[in-house]
């Protein structure tokens, strides 16, 4: 259906992106695809950007508990001095002798990690398939195709898990049941989950909905609803209209998105009450860092809030916990602010598998800012490149893609929901998709 400029201005839309504040009755809704999609892009380069930076300090300090001691945590003065061996006695020298941002000429090509090639693939699935709500044989299908068997494979605990378990004819959800899946409560589906509130921005009922089955497919519990809070976070997020805001309004908007889907976590859950906790000691002006090894001392040497990955004597003190990872997040979240490059510095820094928070916060900053503002925070051109056959397998032409295809692929997926599930109305000469106000 078309309408005419005029009849879009007397309805009082000029601008053709999403508004940041709720329509009134008489308002609509108006979201232009070439906006929205160079968003999009700004997702996949700032998920980049922050997933290659966090790697350098990825598992280099876990804490001092069992067999494996890290020693001090790193503070906000280790930034640019060397970086130390991980707990496997790595250093990152290829990716940055120092703690510093990694980053990719145009003339280079970014790699594909687990922070990033399974959203890809689930993105992929969802356009081949031509559907919304992937099913449990898709699912199986799509990770038994595209995942390698025998090599190296870039999974680990809960995702390895449900792999193994996949190869042996077992679907999901089953593949993340307690009873079949020990790691369960690990961090996998938070950052495997995270692009499905992209696909449906101010509706979190239909991302959590399309992101049911695949967080499911390796998590339950505080892991499932930790994953679900960054799905409802990413969809209300990508509902606002970010063209020329200040960082504080980014700041408002990343907070109050928060505070919505601290409503999922439930008030007797360890997850909740991380929350609380980070969130109170930044509201008192506690020093990240302190934060930080406050959250260390409560939940992995104390175990408060029935956070029992300690007693459990797991591998490097449940390192690849969803908990304790949540927090590190929470705290990068909390006191980067809104600004790309505090939010990832303190995720480098943090501690444990820091390579996750700092992807899913790089990802949802890099959305808010677009492409285009992402280098110019950085005074540069990035690559724009993607090669998904560095961990993943059997996609077209040899697994190079590029950011900007990649956006495409997820604007398909959006036109899709926008369509039948939202029931908005696409204006063929704008090129955006008009939402009704009762939507």
């Amino acid at each position: 259906m078309k309408l005419s400029k005029y009849i879009l201005s007397v309805i009082g839309v000029f601008f053709l992106q999403i508004n940041c504040t709720s329509p009134s009755k008489n308002e609509q809704e108006i979201l232009s695809r070439k906006k929205y999609k160079e968003q999009l892009e700004g997702f996949w380069l700032g998920q980049c950007i922050a997933n290659w930076t966090g790697l350098v300090t990825e598992m280099d300090k876990i804490g001092n508990i069992g067999d494996i001691k890290t020693g001090s945590f790193y503070t906000r003065e280790d930034w640019g001095k060397k970086d130390l061996p991980n707990i496997w006695g790595e250093k990152k020298d290829s990716l940055s002798p120092t703690i510093d941002f990694v980053f990719r000429d145009t003339s280079e090509i970014w790699g594909a990690d687990d922070d990033t090639d399974i959203e890809y693939i689930y993105q992929y699935l969802l356009h081949t398939h031509k559907t919304l709500f992937l099913t449990a044989e898709e699912i199986k299908n799509g990770w038994i195709k595209h995942i390698k068997a025998e090599e190296e494979n870039y999974l680990w605990v809960s995702n390895q898990k449900a792999f193994d378990l996949m190869q042996k004819g077992i679907l999901p959800p089953e593949t993340g049941n307690p009873k079949n899946n020990q790691f369960y409560d690990m961090i996998d589906a938070q950052l495997t989950t995270e692009i499905f509130g992209l696909f449906a921005p101010g509706h979190p009922d239909i991302a959590l909905k399309m992101a049911k089955l695949p967080i499911q497919t390796t998590a339950r519990g505080n892991a499932d609803y930790i994953a679900k809070f960054y799905v409802l976070m990413h969809s209300m997020v990508a509902q606002s209209n970010f063209e020329n805001h200040p960082e504080q309004e980014n700041r408002e908007v990343l907070f109050n998105s928060a505070k919505e889907a601290r409503k999922l976590l439930p008030d007797s859950t360890y997850s909740a009450k991380m929350y609380d906790f980070v969130y109170k000691q930044y509201l008192k002006g506690t020093p990240w860092e302190n934060t930080r090894d406050s959250l260390y001392q409560r939940y992995q040497v104390e175990q408060m809030d029935g956070y029992d990955i300690t007693s459990r004597k797991m591998h490097c003190n449940g390192c690849f916990a969803s908990g304790i990872n949540f927090g590190a997040s929470l705290i990068s979240l909390f006191y980067g602010e809104g600004n790309y490059k505090k939010t990832v510095k303190i995720g480098t820094l943090a501690g444990w598998d820091s390579d996750n928070p700092t992807a899913t916060w790089g990802g949802l900053l890099g959305f808010m800012l677009g492409k285009e503002r992402i280098e110019k925070v950085f005074n540069r051109k990035f690559s724009n490149k993607f090669n998904i056959h560095r961990t993943r397998q059997n996609f077209e032409n040899n697994g190079m893609d590029n950011f900007e295809n990649m956006a495409e692929t997820g604007m398909k997926i959006l036109d899709r929901v926008m369509k039948y599930e939202v029931k908005a109305i696409f204006d063929e000469e704008t090129d955006a998709w008009i939402i009704p106000a009762n939507q």
